[in-house]
Protein backbone atom coordinates (compact mmCIF):
# COMPACT_ATOMS: atom_id res chain seq x y z
CA UNK A 1 0.00 0.00 0.00
CA UNK A 2 1.30 3.43 -0.95
CA UNK A 3 0.15 6.64 0.72
CA UNK A 4 -0.31 9.73 -1.43
CA UNK A 5 0.14 13.27 -0.19
CA UNK A 6 -3.69 13.72 0.17
CA UNK A 7 -3.88 10.85 2.65
CA UNK A 8 -5.71 8.41 0.36
CA UNK A 9 -4.29 4.90 0.52
CA UNK A 10 -4.22 2.85 -2.66
CA UNK A 11 -2.96 -0.54 -3.77
CA UNK A 12 -0.17 -0.29 -6.37
CA UNK A 13 -0.50 -2.39 -9.49
CA UNK A 14 2.83 -3.99 -8.69
CA UNK A 15 5.77 -3.44 -6.37
CA UNK A 16 8.22 -0.85 -7.66
CA UNK A 17 11.39 -2.31 -9.16
CA UNK A 18 14.60 -2.03 -7.18
CA UNK A 19 17.47 0.22 -8.30
CA UNK A 20 20.23 -1.65 -10.04
CA UNK A 21 17.83 -4.10 -11.68
CA UNK A 22 16.72 -4.31 -15.31
CA UNK A 23 13.16 -3.42 -14.28
CA UNK A 24 14.45 -0.34 -12.45
CA UNK A 25 16.34 0.84 -15.51
CA UNK A 26 13.34 0.49 -17.82
CA UNK A 27 10.58 1.73 -15.50
CA UNK A 28 8.75 5.04 -16.10
CA UNK A 29 9.80 7.89 -13.84
CA UNK A 30 6.58 9.96 -13.81
CA UNK A 31 3.83 9.66 -11.19
CA UNK A 32 1.24 8.60 -13.76
CA UNK A 33 3.95 6.34 -15.22
CA UNK A 34 2.55 3.93 -17.76
CA UNK A 35 5.05 4.85 -20.54
CA UNK A 36 8.20 3.06 -21.48
CA UNK A 37 11.73 4.22 -20.82
CA UNK A 38 13.74 5.47 -23.78
CA UNK A 39 15.80 3.00 -25.79
CA UNK A 40 19.07 1.90 -24.22
CA UNK A 41 18.04 2.81 -20.67
CA UNK A 42 18.74 -0.72 -19.50
CA UNK A 43 22.42 0.17 -19.72
CA UNK A 44 22.16 2.99 -17.14
CA UNK A 45 20.14 4.29 -14.22
CA UNK A 46 16.65 5.60 -14.92
CA UNK A 47 16.05 9.36 -14.96
CA UNK A 48 12.99 11.40 -14.08
CA UNK A 49 12.73 12.96 -17.52
CA UNK A 50 12.63 9.82 -19.70
CA UNK A 51 10.58 10.23 -22.86
CA UNK A 52 7.41 8.10 -23.02
CA UNK A 53 6.14 5.92 -25.80
CA UNK A 54 2.76 4.28 -26.35
CA UNK A 55 1.75 1.18 -24.44
CA UNK A 56 1.42 -2.17 -26.18
CA UNK A 57 -0.75 -5.13 -25.43
CA UNK A 58 0.94 -8.29 -24.18
CA UNK A 59 -0.63 -10.11 -27.14
CA UNK A 60 1.15 -7.89 -29.66
CA UNK A 61 4.07 -9.63 -31.30
CA UNK A 62 7.31 -7.75 -30.84
CA UNK A 63 9.24 -6.94 -33.98
CA UNK A 64 12.91 -7.44 -33.36
CA UNK A 65 15.56 -6.58 -35.96
CA UNK A 66 17.37 -9.54 -37.42
CA UNK A 67 20.96 -9.04 -36.34
CA UNK A 68 23.82 -11.00 -37.79
CA UNK A 69 26.07 -12.79 -35.35
CA UNK A 70 29.16 -10.76 -34.60
CA UNK A 71 32.25 -12.22 -36.23
CA UNK A 72 35.21 -13.14 -34.07
CA UNK A 73 37.87 -10.44 -34.10
CA UNK A 74 41.55 -11.08 -34.74
CA UNK A 75 42.34 -10.22 -31.13
CA UNK A 76 39.75 -12.67 -29.78
CA UNK A 77 41.05 -15.39 -32.09
CA UNK A 78 44.64 -14.88 -30.93
CA UNK A 79 43.72 -14.63 -27.23
CA UNK A 80 41.76 -17.89 -27.53
CA UNK A 81 44.79 -19.66 -29.04
CA UNK A 82 47.05 -18.16 -26.40
CA UNK A 83 44.83 -19.53 -23.63
CA UNK A 84 45.36 -23.04 -25.01
CA UNK A 85 49.14 -22.83 -24.74
CA UNK A 86 51.20 -23.96 -21.75
CA UNK A 87 52.91 -20.58 -21.39
CA UNK A 88 53.23 -19.14 -17.85
CA UNK A 89 50.75 -16.40 -16.94
CA UNK A 90 53.39 -13.66 -17.16
CA UNK A 91 54.44 -14.73 -20.66
CA UNK A 92 50.81 -14.78 -21.77
CA UNK A 93 50.37 -11.23 -20.51
CA UNK A 94 53.40 -10.01 -22.46
CA UNK A 95 52.12 -11.70 -25.63
CA UNK A 96 48.71 -10.11 -25.01
CA UNK A 97 50.45 -6.75 -24.85
CA UNK A 98 51.79 -7.33 -28.37
CA UNK A 99 48.42 -8.58 -29.59
CA UNK A 100 46.84 -5.31 -28.46
CA UNK A 101 49.40 -3.44 -30.60
CA UNK A 102 48.53 -5.22 -33.87
CA UNK A 103 46.73 -3.40 -36.68
CA UNK A 104 43.73 -4.78 -38.59
CA UNK A 105 46.02 -6.63 -41.03
CA UNK A 106 47.89 -8.37 -38.20
CA UNK A 107 51.08 -6.29 -38.42
CA UNK A 108 53.09 -5.05 -35.46
CA UNK A 109 54.23 -1.63 -36.64
CA UNK A 110 55.34 -0.35 -33.24
CA UNK A 111 59.05 -0.88 -32.68
CA UNK A 112 59.85 -3.21 -29.77
CA UNK A 113 62.45 -0.79 -28.38
CA UNK A 114 59.84 1.98 -28.32
CA UNK A 115 57.28 -0.33 -26.72
CA UNK A 116 59.75 -1.34 -24.02
CA UNK A 117 60.50 2.33 -23.29
CA UNK A 118 56.80 3.11 -22.84
CA UNK A 119 56.14 0.29 -20.37
CA UNK A 120 56.14 1.08 -16.63
CA UNK A 121 59.54 0.13 -15.13
CA UNK A 122 57.93 -1.81 -12.28
CA UNK A 123 56.64 -4.35 -14.80
CA UNK A 124 60.29 -5.26 -15.45
CA UNK A 125 59.64 -6.23 -19.07
CA UNK A 126 62.88 -5.97 -21.03
CA UNK A 127 63.52 -5.95 -24.77
CA UNK A 128 64.66 -9.60 -24.69
CA UNK A 129 61.37 -10.67 -23.13
CA UNK A 130 59.45 -8.78 -25.83
CA UNK A 131 61.42 -10.55 -28.56
CA UNK A 132 60.57 -13.93 -26.99
CA UNK A 133 56.90 -12.90 -26.77
CA UNK A 134 56.97 -11.88 -30.42
CA UNK A 135 58.18 -15.35 -31.42
CA UNK A 136 55.30 -16.89 -29.47
CA UNK A 137 52.86 -14.52 -31.20
CA UNK A 138 54.23 -15.36 -34.64
CA UNK A 139 53.61 -19.05 -33.94
CA UNK A 140 49.86 -18.44 -33.71
CA UNK A 141 47.32 -18.60 -36.53
CA UNK A 142 46.88 -17.06 -39.04
CA UNK A 143 50.45 -17.62 -40.18
CA UNK A 144 52.22 -14.31 -40.71
CA UNK A 145 50.51 -12.48 -37.86
CA UNK A 146 52.86 -10.36 -35.76
CA UNK A 147 55.12 -9.52 -38.71
CA UNK A 148 56.71 -6.08 -38.69
CA UNK A 149 56.77 -5.64 -42.45
CA UNK A 150 55.50 -7.45 -45.59
CA UNK A 151 58.81 -9.24 -46.16
CA UNK A 152 58.74 -10.79 -42.67
CA UNK A 153 55.05 -11.70 -43.13
CA UNK A 154 55.78 -13.63 -46.33
CA UNK A 155 58.87 -15.17 -44.77
CA UNK A 156 56.85 -16.55 -41.84
CA UNK A 157 54.36 -18.13 -44.23
CA UNK A 158 57.07 -19.70 -46.36
CA UNK A 159 58.87 -21.09 -43.32
CA UNK A 160 55.59 -22.73 -42.22
CA UNK A 161 55.42 -24.71 -45.47
CA UNK A 162 56.89 -28.23 -45.61
CA UNK A 163 60.60 -28.24 -46.39
CA UNK A 164 59.94 -30.31 -49.51
CA UNK A 165 57.69 -27.64 -51.06
CA UNK A 166 59.01 -26.86 -54.58
CA UNK A 167 60.84 -23.52 -54.91
CA UNK A 168 60.52 -22.83 -51.17
CA UNK A 169 64.20 -22.03 -50.62
CA UNK A 170 64.41 -19.68 -53.62
CA UNK A 171 61.21 -17.96 -52.51
CA UNK A 172 62.64 -17.47 -49.01
CA UNK A 173 65.76 -15.87 -50.44
CA UNK A 174 63.60 -13.62 -52.59
CA UNK A 175 61.41 -12.29 -49.78
CA UNK A 176 64.40 -11.88 -47.45
CA UNK A 177 66.71 -10.04 -49.82
CA UNK A 178 65.11 -9.26 -53.18
CA UNK A 179 61.44 -8.46 -52.56
CA UNK A 180 61.88 -4.97 -54.01
CA UNK A 181 63.26 -6.49 -57.21
CA UNK A 182 60.25 -8.80 -57.51
CA UNK A 183 57.87 -5.89 -56.80
CA UNK A 184 59.54 -3.92 -59.59
CA UNK A 185 59.01 -6.93 -61.90
CA UNK A 186 62.67 -6.86 -62.85
CA UNK A 187 62.68 -10.57 -63.66
CA UNK A 188 65.94 -10.51 -65.59
CA UNK A 189 67.82 -9.15 -62.59
CA UNK A 190 66.03 -11.48 -60.18
CA UNK A 191 66.95 -14.48 -62.30
CA UNK A 192 70.61 -13.48 -62.06
CA UNK A 193 70.40 -12.93 -58.32
CA UNK A 194 68.83 -16.34 -57.75
CA UNK A 195 71.00 -18.08 -60.37
CA UNK A 196 67.97 -19.94 -61.67
CA UNK A 197 66.30 -20.65 -65.05
CA UNK A 198 62.97 -19.19 -66.18
CA UNK A 199 61.01 -22.22 -65.02
CA UNK A 200 62.24 -21.89 -61.43
CA UNK A 201 61.61 -18.15 -61.48
CA UNK A 202 58.01 -18.70 -62.55
CA UNK A 203 57.58 -21.24 -59.74
CA UNK A 204 59.00 -18.79 -57.20
CA UNK A 205 56.71 -16.03 -58.40
CA UNK A 206 53.67 -18.32 -58.34
CA UNK A 207 54.51 -19.49 -54.80
CA UNK A 208 54.93 -15.97 -53.43
CA UNK A 209 51.79 -14.64 -55.13
CA UNK A 210 49.81 -17.42 -53.44
CA UNK A 211 50.74 -16.10 -49.99
CA UNK A 212 48.61 -13.67 -47.97
CA UNK A 213 50.34 -10.33 -47.24
CA UNK A 214 47.44 -9.30 -44.96
CA UNK A 215 46.87 -12.29 -42.64
CA UNK A 216 44.50 -10.43 -40.31
CA UNK A 217 42.24 -9.02 -43.03
CA UNK A 218 39.82 -11.96 -42.94
CA UNK A 219 38.90 -11.03 -39.35
CA UNK A 220 38.13 -7.42 -40.18
CA UNK A 221 34.38 -7.00 -40.53
CA UNK A 222 34.61 -3.80 -42.53
CA UNK A 223 31.78 -2.26 -40.51
CA UNK A 224 32.12 1.47 -40.06
CA UNK A 225 32.96 2.29 -36.47
CA UNK A 226 32.37 5.87 -35.43
CA UNK A 227 34.52 7.43 -32.73
CA UNK A 228 32.95 9.84 -30.27
CA UNK A 229 35.79 11.89 -28.75
CA UNK A 230 35.89 11.98 -24.97
CA UNK A 231 37.77 15.28 -24.87
CA UNK A 232 37.67 18.39 -27.05
CA UNK A 233 40.70 20.69 -27.27
CA UNK A 234 40.24 24.33 -28.21
CA UNK A 235 42.34 27.46 -28.05
CA UNK A 236 41.00 30.06 -25.63
CA UNK A 237 42.80 33.39 -25.17
CA UNK A 238 45.97 32.00 -26.68
CA UNK A 239 46.01 28.86 -24.48
CA UNK A 240 45.07 25.32 -25.52
CA UNK A 241 42.45 23.97 -23.13
CA UNK A 242 40.90 20.50 -22.85
CA UNK A 243 37.22 20.04 -21.99
CA UNK A 244 35.05 16.96 -21.64
CA UNK A 245 32.71 16.22 -24.51
CA UNK A 246 29.19 16.30 -23.04
CA UNK A 247 27.97 13.90 -25.75
CA UNK A 248 30.42 11.24 -24.52
CA UNK A 249 29.42 11.46 -20.87
CA UNK A 250 26.58 9.23 -19.64
CA UNK A 251 23.72 11.21 -18.12
CA UNK A 252 23.18 9.51 -14.79
CA UNK A 253 20.80 10.59 -12.04
CA UNK A 254 18.92 8.92 -9.22
CA UNK A 255 15.23 8.43 -10.01
CA UNK A 256 13.42 10.64 -7.50
CA UNK A 257 10.39 8.31 -7.49
CA UNK A 258 12.39 5.62 -5.69
CA UNK A 259 14.28 8.07 -3.52
CA UNK A 260 10.94 9.49 -2.32
CA UNK A 261 9.58 5.99 -1.62
CA UNK A 262 12.59 5.26 0.55
CA UNK A 263 12.27 8.63 2.30
CA UNK A 264 8.60 7.98 3.19
CA UNK A 265 9.21 4.42 4.35
CA UNK A 266 12.26 4.70 6.56
CA UNK A 267 12.46 1.95 9.11
CA UNK A 268 9.92 -0.17 7.26
CA UNK A 269 12.25 -2.98 6.31
CA UNK A 270 13.49 -1.49 3.03
CA UNK A 271 17.12 -2.37 3.66
CA UNK A 272 17.56 -3.87 0.19
CA UNK A 273 16.16 -0.75 -1.47
CA UNK A 274 18.41 1.47 0.64
CA UNK A 275 21.46 -0.65 -0.17
CA UNK A 276 20.87 -0.59 -3.91
CA UNK A 277 20.14 3.14 -3.83
CA UNK A 278 23.51 3.66 -2.17
CA UNK A 279 25.14 1.49 -4.85
CA UNK A 280 23.56 3.68 -7.51
CA UNK A 281 25.01 6.78 -5.85
CA UNK A 282 28.45 5.18 -5.73
CA UNK A 283 28.17 4.29 -9.41
CA UNK A 284 27.41 7.90 -10.33
CA UNK A 285 30.27 9.12 -8.16
CA UNK A 286 32.75 6.65 -9.71
CA UNK A 287 31.74 7.61 -13.25
CA UNK A 288 32.20 11.29 -12.43
CA UNK A 289 35.58 10.57 -10.88
CA UNK A 290 36.61 8.57 -13.95
CA UNK A 291 35.81 11.46 -16.29
CA UNK A 292 37.55 13.91 -13.96
CA UNK A 293 40.70 11.77 -14.24
CA UNK A 294 40.37 11.66 -18.04
CA UNK A 295 40.15 15.46 -18.11
CA UNK A 296 43.16 15.91 -15.80
CA UNK A 297 45.30 13.56 -17.87
CA UNK A 298 44.14 15.18 -21.12
CA UNK A 299 44.96 18.67 -19.89
CA UNK A 300 48.41 17.53 -18.75
CA UNK A 301 49.02 16.06 -22.22
CA UNK A 302 47.84 19.26 -23.91
CA UNK A 303 50.18 21.38 -21.78
CA UNK A 304 53.18 19.23 -22.71
CA UNK A 305 52.30 18.84 -26.39
CA UNK A 306 51.14 22.42 -27.02
CA UNK A 307 53.68 22.76 -29.88
CA UNK A 308 51.98 19.84 -31.62
CA UNK A 309 48.67 21.71 -31.62
CA UNK A 310 50.42 24.74 -33.08
CA UNK A 311 52.76 23.16 -35.64
CA UNK A 312 51.79 19.50 -36.10
CA UNK A 313 53.66 16.20 -35.77
CA UNK A 314 57.11 17.67 -36.40
CA UNK A 315 56.79 19.52 -33.08
CA UNK A 316 55.76 16.49 -31.02
CA UNK A 317 57.94 16.12 -27.94
CA UNK A 318 58.92 12.84 -26.25
CA UNK A 319 56.48 11.85 -23.52
CA UNK A 320 56.15 8.77 -21.31
CA UNK A 321 53.40 7.64 -18.95
CA UNK A 322 55.53 8.20 -15.86
CA UNK A 323 55.86 11.92 -16.58
CA UNK A 324 52.08 12.40 -16.54
CA UNK A 325 51.67 10.05 -13.57
CA UNK A 326 54.23 11.94 -11.48
CA UNK A 327 52.71 15.30 -12.37
CA UNK A 328 49.17 14.27 -11.39
CA UNK A 329 50.21 12.02 -8.50
CA UNK A 330 48.64 8.99 -10.18
CA UNK A 331 49.88 5.46 -10.77
CA UNK A 332 51.22 4.69 -14.24
CA UNK A 333 48.68 1.90 -14.66
CA UNK A 334 45.90 4.43 -14.05
CA UNK A 335 47.28 6.74 -16.74
CA UNK A 336 47.61 3.75 -19.08
CA UNK A 337 43.96 2.75 -18.57
CA UNK A 338 42.70 6.31 -18.93
CA UNK A 339 44.52 6.82 -22.24
CA UNK A 340 43.46 3.52 -23.82
CA UNK A 341 40.54 3.80 -26.25
CA UNK A 342 39.93 7.38 -25.13
CA UNK A 343 39.97 9.95 -27.92
CA UNK A 344 40.72 13.65 -28.23
CA UNK A 345 39.21 15.97 -30.84
CA UNK A 346 41.67 18.63 -31.99
CA UNK A 347 41.97 21.09 -34.84
CA UNK A 348 44.28 18.53 -36.50
CA UNK A 349 41.91 15.57 -36.20
CA UNK A 350 40.85 12.93 -33.70
CA UNK A 351 43.63 11.08 -31.87
CA UNK A 352 43.73 8.39 -29.23
CA UNK A 353 45.30 9.78 -26.06
CA UNK A 354 48.08 7.19 -26.35
CA UNK A 355 49.10 8.80 -29.65
CA UNK A 356 50.74 11.65 -27.73
CA UNK A 357 53.18 9.32 -25.98
CA UNK A 358 56.36 8.22 -27.69
CA UNK A 359 60.00 7.34 -27.17
CA UNK A 360 62.83 9.74 -27.84
CA UNK A 361 65.99 9.94 -29.91
CA UNK A 362 68.94 11.84 -28.48
CA UNK A 363 70.03 14.95 -30.36
CA UNK A 364 73.54 16.33 -30.81
CA UNK A 365 72.87 19.12 -28.33
CA UNK A 366 71.96 16.63 -25.61
CA UNK A 367 68.21 17.11 -26.01
CA UNK A 368 65.65 14.64 -27.30
CA UNK A 369 63.41 14.35 -30.35
CA UNK A 370 60.18 12.37 -30.44
CA UNK A 371 59.98 9.34 -32.71
CA UNK A 372 56.66 10.76 -33.97
CA UNK A 373 58.41 13.99 -34.96
CA UNK A 374 61.16 12.06 -36.75
CA UNK A 375 58.58 10.08 -38.72
CA UNK A 376 56.93 13.34 -39.73
CA UNK A 377 60.28 14.76 -40.89
CA UNK A 378 60.96 11.63 -42.95
CA UNK A 379 57.52 11.91 -44.55
CA UNK A 380 58.14 15.59 -45.37
CA UNK A 381 61.50 14.85 -46.97
CA UNK A 382 60.13 12.01 -49.09
CA UNK A 383 57.18 14.16 -50.21
CA UNK A 384 59.53 16.95 -51.33
CA UNK A 385 62.23 14.77 -52.93
CA UNK A 386 63.15 14.70 -56.59
CA UNK A 387 61.26 11.76 -58.13
CA UNK A 388 64.24 11.09 -60.42
CA UNK A 389 66.69 11.10 -57.51
CA UNK A 390 64.80 9.94 -54.40
CA UNK A 391 66.50 10.01 -51.02
CA UNK A 392 68.00 6.81 -49.68
CA UNK A 393 67.77 5.89 -46.01
CA UNK A 394 71.42 6.84 -45.58
CA UNK A 395 70.84 10.27 -47.13
CA UNK A 396 67.83 10.89 -44.88
CA UNK A 397 69.97 9.92 -41.89
CA UNK A 398 72.66 12.37 -42.98
CA UNK A 399 70.14 15.21 -43.44
CA UNK A 400 68.71 14.63 -39.99
CA UNK A 401 72.26 14.52 -38.62
CA UNK A 402 72.91 17.95 -40.10
CA UNK A 403 69.90 19.17 -38.11
CA UNK A 404 71.41 17.72 -34.93
CA UNK A 405 69.18 14.61 -34.81
CA UNK A 406 71.27 11.45 -34.73
CA UNK A 407 69.31 8.55 -36.20
CA UNK A 408 70.83 5.32 -37.55
CA UNK A 409 70.08 4.25 -41.12
CA UNK A 410 68.37 1.07 -39.96
CA UNK A 411 66.11 3.15 -37.71
CA UNK A 412 65.20 5.34 -40.68
CA UNK A 413 64.34 2.20 -42.65
CA UNK A 414 62.22 0.94 -39.75
CA UNK A 415 60.28 4.21 -39.50
CA UNK A 416 59.86 4.37 -43.29
CA UNK A 417 58.42 0.86 -43.42
CA UNK A 418 56.03 1.63 -40.55
CA UNK A 419 54.64 4.50 -42.65
CA UNK A 420 54.42 2.18 -45.68
CA UNK A 421 56.85 4.33 -47.70
CA UNK A 422 58.49 2.33 -50.48
CA UNK A 423 62.28 1.88 -50.60
CA UNK A 424 64.31 4.23 -52.79
CA UNK A 425 64.51 1.75 -55.69
CA UNK A 426 60.71 1.63 -56.01
CA UNK A 427 60.18 5.37 -55.56
CA UNK A 428 62.44 6.28 -58.45
CA UNK A 429 60.67 7.33 -61.64
CA UNK A 430 62.27 7.35 -65.09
Amino acid sequence: MLERDDGIREEPASAPPLPGTLEYATASSTDSGSGEAEDGASERLAEEDFSHGGTRSDNDEAEYPQLAAEAQSLREHLIWQLSLTQLPERDQRVVTLLIDSLDDDGYLHQDLDELAALLPPELEIGIDELHVALRHLQNLEPVGVGARNPAECLQLQLEALPAATPYREQALETVKHHLDVLAARDFARLKKLLHCPDEVLRGVQHLIIGLNPRPGSSFFSGDTRYVIPDVIVKKAKGVWVAALNPDAMPRLRINRLYADILQRNRGSGHQQLASQLQEARWLIKNVQQRFDTILRVSQAIVERQRHFFEHGEVAMRPLVLREIADTLDLHESTVSRVTTQKFMLTARGIFELKYFFGSHVTTESGGAASSTAIRALIKQMVSAENARKPLSDSQISEILGQQGIIVARRTIAKYRESMQILPVSLRKSI
